[in-house]
């Protein structure tokens, strides 16, 4: 039986030595917490957001097409006249009715325009003018996206400032000489309250009165911290 030996280097033995005595040593842990904090501020709603559409029912599905086409380029029309108000088509779908025998009859059809703006009073107006020939699907009322932003930015700093303050707390109750922040999380939310209306069309209604109402904006603040 034959036994080999391994000789190492004595250069290479002291550089692995140096090499574990260089390893940084291992950071001591002490208690973990994890903690929670938010804010929260109501900001007023300053967009609107409504839809508006014509439904229509033909037993020639080409008559039924010209038919809605018509009112929805009306609407666009009347639209041009407010440049405060942005307007876009929605949604537009042609679908086949039939009878209790399944025998079908007829075509129904129904398309859409939806409108945004922060003018409440000219929407109103065109919302009126436009219910002539269309119906009101909803009205929703939100806040925009700059708007949310600004509010977002000035409840992060107040969000970290209560994060701190429940960091204190907690290190007290401890018996804690300080505390790390480990790691952080900071995320928005926001509670949009939504109103809707539904009209039949007429000649021509009245603008309606929009109150926007507010809406709770909030930031929340998360993250562990380690007390020694």
């Amino acid at each position: 039986m034959r036994i080999q030996v391994f000789r190492w280097p004595l250069a290479s033995i002291a550089l692995a030595s140096a090499a574990a005595l260089a390893q940084p040593a291992p950071e001591p842990r002490f208690n973990q917490v994890d903690l929670q904090a938010s804010a929260q501020t109501e900001i007023v709603n300053d967009t609107l957001n409504a839809s508006l559409y014509v439904e229509m029912n033909d037993a020639d599905p080409a008559k039924l097409a010209d038919g809605i086409n018509r009112r929805i380029n009306a609407g666009l029309a009347q639209a041009k006249q407010y440049p405060t108000v942005r307007v876009r088509t929605g949604f537009n779908q042609t679908f086949p009715v039939y009878d209790k025998s399944q025998r079908l009859t007829g075509w129904r059809g129904r398309a859409e325009l939806r409108l945004q703006s922060k003018d409440f009073e000219k929407a109103a107006a065109l919302i009126g003018k436009m219910q002539s020939g269309m119906q009101v699907g909803s009205i929703a009322f939100s806040v925009s996206p700059e708007a949310r932003k600004a509010a977002e930015d000035r409840l992060i700093a107040e969000g970290i400032a209560s994060f701190r303050a429940r960091a204190e707390i907690v290190k007290t109750a401890l018996g804690g000489k300080a505390y790390k922040l480990r790691h952080m999380n900071i995320n928005g939310g926001q509670f949009q309250p939504l109103a809707t209306r539904a009209f039949a069309p007429a000649a021509e209604v009245a603008p309606q009165a929009l109150e926007g109402g507010v809406s709770n904006i909030s930031v929340n603040v998360s993250g562990t911290i380690e007390v020694e």
